[in-house]
């Protein structure tokens, strides 16, 4: 019988860049929300940074510009590129890093008065128009009106991509050193026959416990994890050929075909024009 899957894992989300400031939570913007439906901002930290698990009163939409953000949500790990967002109900406890230079943006939605619904968190598309109105939103100088034509066309315009890009952590005593592992170094090449003899477990056991905790098999898992990589080193400039070597491929050429498969873009393109992730 397959091991309970576990929630408190000690896992965290990928390596934690050098000179990471570890910050308390994200700040509201400065404006209000008693009267307001939503309440943007935007920052620039100049370093990477890490906020440890948190909960807002409010809705959460999060967006990146210039970098990669990576949420923690329970025993899943969303990536955030450039041309996604993140919607994260209130309530929801979540955690995440920033790499450094990255524009962080927030949107703060009033449950009360927000008539859109999404079952847990979400990747929204952040498309030119979504970005632009919830900009627009973040200015001190609109009057009432304005801002609410501004909301109800938010509102209309906010959409899931079709890609749910998250990764499902296994939870499994039994495998969670291979999960361990491989967050720390996404091109740790060790197949199934290496880890169950490190493990003194069976390449079977180990195959079923990572479908059992995760819908994936061993390897579908680590070219998922090494794809969430990509995107962030991808979104951080790093050219294709040396996201390649550094995930471990053996040639560009076989990466561009693993990414491709999971994200349904090549990695060119996506670096080149982010709103091609929606």
């Amino acid at each position: 019988m397959d091991a309970p899957a576990r929630v408190d894992l000690s896992l965290g989300t990928w390596r934690r860049d050098p000179g990471t400031v570890v910050r308390q939570a994200v700040p509201m913007p400065a404006q209000g929300p008693e009267s307001l439906t939503i309440v943007a901002g935007s920052e620039v930290t100049g370093v990477a940074t890490e906020w440890p698990p948190h909960a807002h009163p409010m809705h959460e939409l999060v967006w990146v510009r210039g970098g990669t953000l990576t949420s923690r949500v329970g025993n899943r790990i969303f990536t955030v590129p450039p041309g996604w967002g993140l919607w994260l109900p209130a309530g929801v406890t979540h955690g995440g890093r920033l790499t450094a230079g990255a524009e962080l943006h927030d949107a703060f939605f009033a449950p009360e008065r927000t008539p859109v619904a999404f079952a847990g968190p979400t990747s929204i598309a952040v498309t030119p128009l979504l970005e632009s109105l919830l900009l627009r939103l973040a200015r001190k100088d609109l009057d009432a009106a304005a801002r609410a034509r501004t909301e109800a066309v938010v509102f209309d315009v906010l959409d899931p991509t079709e890609r749910q890009f998250a990764l499902e952590l296994p939870g499994d005593p039994r495998i969670d050193p291979i999960a361990e592992a491989l967050l720390a170094d996404p091109a740790d090449d060790r197949g199934l026959q290496d880890w169950a003899a490190q493990l003194g477990l069976s390449d079977r056991t180990i195959t079923r416990a990572f479908r059992g905790a995760t819908g994936l098999s061993f390897a579908q898992w680590r070219q998922a994890l090494r794809v969430h990589e990509a995107l962030a080193l991808l979104s951080e400039g790093v050219d294709v050929r040396e996201v390649s070597e550094r995930l471990g491929y053996s040639q560009p050429s076989t990466f561009i075909d693993a990414f491709r498969r999971v994200v349904q873009v090549t990695p060119g393109r996506l670096s080149g024009i982010p709103y091609h992730l929606s």
